[in-house]
């Protein structure tokens, strides 16, 4: 936004949880206000129960950075989910596989060591891209394959954006080489805390409400709701257990802080190995 502010820029956005809509304070989307003093791409695509896949992304994300540049603007790629930044700067060409709902269920019943040995079997380049503590893409991957009969990693081609391309990293100092990163890491857990509890103030348990009357209004129980990819953005989950009385708001605000810290690392390693690369 300070970028943007004294340049030419539109913001397009790499965050795989503001593709939903109503999901606004607990992914800590971009205000009515910041949307209105920079244009911004790629919020509010998909209802929390729609799917929404790599390749949709890679599809709009690039439409959306021919659209800012043919206007003589620089279109800043901006967000956390590290796979579609990467897709994106490397030029993946992801499969246009739609959803099978039956396989995945199949394949979700099964223990995260047997997807992982699966994909490890049936393609052990899968693994130089898929983090496999994310059982999601290891799912993903293992239905393709089935639907295709290829490789993933053969469907994974590569064409590179012909354009400049600058990284520029925001969070830094994760892994303390000297006395002052430890003091920087210390200050960015107390700034995402500090945000943790101002999100809730803002309705976060309220917005988590809404959002599961809205799901139970198309079929999706209160109990499901919390399955679903888009719920798995951090905390919400939290939030329908104290909605649902098996977690007290105290116990929720220790777990997301927890759980925020360790996504925080997972980044900063991901972010870190584009950088090397």
């Amino acid at each position: 936004m300070q970028l943007a502010a004294h340049q030419p820029c539109e913001i397009v956005s790499a965050d795989s949880r503001h593709v939903y809509r109503m999901m606004d304070i607990g992914t800590n989307k971009p205000t009515p206000q910041e949307q209105t003093a920079v244009p911004h791409h790629l919020l509010n695509l998909r209802d929390p129960h729609e799917s929404f896949s790599l390749a949709e992304y890679l599809a709009l994300a690039r439409a959306a950075i021919d659209d800012v540049q043919a206007r003589g603007k620089t279109a800043l790629v901006v967000g956390g989910t590290g796979q579609y930044i990467r897709a994106l700067m490397e030029g993946w060409q992801a499969p246009e596989v739609p959803p099978d709902e039956a396989l995945r269920g199949q394949l979700a019943a099964l223990p995260a060591e047997e997807l992982i040995r699966q994909l490890a079997s049936r393609d052990p380049a899968a693994l130089n891209t898929i983090d496999p503590r994310n059982l999601r893409r290891v799912i993903r991957a293992l239905e393709v394959m089935e639907r295709t009969g290829q490789k993933w990693s053969e469907l994974q081609k590569r064409e590179p954006l012909s354009l400049r391309v600058e990284q520029i990293e925001y969070i830094r100092g994760f892994t303390p080489t000297h006395p002052g990163e430890r003091g920087e890491r210390d200050a960015l857990y107390a700034r995402a805390d500090a945000r943790i509890l101002q999100m809730i103030e803002q309705g976060w348990l309220e917005e988590t409400r809404r959002i599961l009357a809205f799901l139970s209004e198309r079929g999706i129980l209160a109990d499901a709701a919390p399955s679903l990819p888009a719920m798995s953005a951090l905390g919400y989950r939290q939030m329908c257990a104290v909605l649902a009385g098996r977690m007290t708001m105290d116990e929720a605000i220790a777990e997301i802080k927890h759980d925020t810290r360790r996504f925080i690392r997972m980044q900063d390693t991901w972010f870190r190995q584009m950088s090397a690369g």
